[in-house]
């Protein structure tokens, strides 16, 4: 009799880099089997390359998250390879330059949209007919939020507005998912160490309009939350978690 316990499974989205990867690569180190959606496929190969010589699995989609035909194709492939999805981390995101509202270009607008809301939420809902119908029935959705969830840095209209988005999908999907076994977290994230925040080292536009250098932490320290709440069973859950670098001008007044 076979008594190996299956690997579960685990899809990243914006796993190519950053915090996805440094997601995707923790979780597999736990044994997941992960698949890494991103819309750049290099990254993604990388990673599998990466992945296979250690006997971990990996399995690249190449998706644009904000494109609903894209999305359906993923968990379709999803589905035929493995039959069932344990965790999302639904963490693909993208920013927008940071400027006076009026000087924004509308295109930038729509991209951060159409990226960190519909997109967040076509990969939930994918998630969530999958969740619903494979058996054992249930599931967990994990979303990265931010800490503009709770209040702006100046200029970031579009992203402050798409992550308080992010927030009361969370919670919808926390309520909504009860019946379906299917569980909502959110973490919210600030200053953690990657290819595009590495600017932030040398000077972040502050509210009282100085320019200053601001901590930052390994991003290592946000896959290893995320590694926690993906082991928990699914009759508890962290619902939201802040995880930032101690020292940033977050808490308090600067």
């Amino acid at each position: 009799m076979n008594t190996t316990t299956p690997k579960k499974i685990a899809l990243v989205t914006g796993a190519g880099s950053g915090i996805g990867r440094a997601v995707a690569l923790g979780l597999l180190n736990d044994g997941w089997s992960v698949v890494l959606a991103g819309r750049r496929a290099e990254p993604l190969q990388a990673l599998v390359a990466e992945a296979e010589p250690r006997g971990q699995t990996a399995m690249a989609v190449p998706t644009d998250v904000s494109d609903p035909v894209s999305v359906e194709a993923l968990f379709a492939t999803i589905e035929h390879r493995f039959g069932r999805l344990d965790v999302l981390f639904n963490n693909a995101g993208v920013n927008a330059p940071a400027v006076p509202m009026d000087e924004l270009p509308l295109d930038k607008w729509f991209s951060v949209i159409n990226t960190n809301v519909t997109g967040v939420f076509l990969c939930a809902r994918a998630a969530f007919g999958l969740m619903r119908r494979q058996s054992p029935q249930g599931g967990r959705i994990i979303n990265n939020g931010s800490i503009s969830a709770h209040t702006p840095r100046p200029f970031t209209a579009p992203y402050t507005i798409s992550k308080h988005a992010v927030s009361g999908l969370t919670k919808a999907l926390a309520l909504d998912g009860r019946a379906f076994n299917i569980v909502a977290s959110q973490i919210d994230i600030g200053n953690a160490l990657t290819e595009l925040s590495e600017r932030m080292t040398r000077g972040v536009l502050q509210a009282n309009g100085t320019v200053a250098p601001e901590p930052m932490m390994d991003a290592n320290h946000v896959a290893n939350a995320v590694r926690h709440i993906a082991a928990m069973p699914l009759e508890a859950n962290v619902l939201n978690m802040t995880i930032m670098a101690s020292a940033m001008p977050y808490v308090g007044r600067g």
